[in-house]
């Protein structure tokens, strides 16, 4: 699905491929199980991959997903818990090499974005976060990387977290919930949002005219604009240079995230 010159691509997809659930709401019959990632991955544009939170994966497993994905897909990873869930993440440097080490440059060009995701009793502090991000790695094998932190504590909420991801380049995720601190302030040249609000009660997990106003988001982040009607911390900057933009349908009713995906793809067309 194209884009205009003028923004930056935007993707939209889901958690995983492999959910019970969806043998029902999104797969058909005819599709087996070791079909999954095959079908779906041609259904929304991007998969955000949980399991890389839980272990690490080997070459061959990253291999197996880009063979079995068309050409112009993109995986998001999410990065270990074990780096992740530290007291201090500055002791994560060994861990740090053995997973950007473990195969990621083997989806070559189908790598996307490596997704940090704090614990939600991870507070703030200057020194640490500076010292982590700087620490993440620019390029694996020859292949950029990209780095997002999903911020679960209230005090990220501050203009010194904001400069400091800035200086860094690492997206700030934009998490569309109640549960966590929800900011829209831009912190990089690409844009990670984790929509969270699926209900079981609508098709399309998400009301037709909700996903209708994300679409437009979506369009206003490529472009290089604020998002309408979103929490910042600080007002809306002047207008950025295009961007690319990542947006997956994560928790709520999970059974409705395919869904939602594929309908917002409609309206980027």
């Amino acid at each position: 699905m194209s884009q205009p010159k003028i923004a930056g691509r935007i993707r939209v997809g889901m958690g995983g491929w492999n959910y019970e659930p969806w043998r029902k709401t999104f797969y058909p019959k005819q599709v087996s199980r070791n079909q999954e990632l095959h079908y779906a991955s041609r259904q929304v544009t991007a998969i955000e991959i949980n399991g890389t939170f839980y272990r690490l994966q080997s070459p061959a497993v990253f291999a197996k997903w880009r063979d079995e994905t068309p050409d112009d897909f993109v995986f998001s990873l999410k990065a270990p818990r074990f780096l992740v869930n530290r007291r201090d993440l500055r002791t994560a440097a060994e861990g740090l090499t053995r997973f950007i080490d473990s195969g990621l440059a083997q989806l070559q060009t189908k790598l996307g974005p490596l997704l940090w995701q704090l614990a939600p009793t991870k507070p703030f502090d200057a020194g640490e976060v500076d010292d982590f991000l700087g620490m993440l790695p620019a390029e694996v094998d020859g292949i950029p990387l990209r780095h997002a932190l999903e911020v679960r504590h209230e005090s990220f909420m501050t203009p010194e977290y904001l400069q400091i991801a800035r200086e860094h380049r690492v997206a700030t995720v934009f998490a569309d919930t109640d549960e966590h601190p929800s900011f829209a302030d831009v912190t990089a040249d690409f844009i990670y949002a984790r929509l969270m609000r699926t209900v079981a009660t609508e098709p399309t997990g998400y009301a037709k005219p909700a996903l209708a106003t994300w679409a437009m988001r979506a369009g206003q982040w490529a472009s290089g604009e604020d998002a309408s009607n979103l929490p910042r911390v600080q007002q809306a900057g002047r207008k950025d240079g295009m961007r690319d933009v990542f947006m997956f349908f994560i928790s709520g009713a999970k059974e409705r995230a395919p869904a939602a995906a594929q309908h917002l793809l409609t309206l980027l067309v």
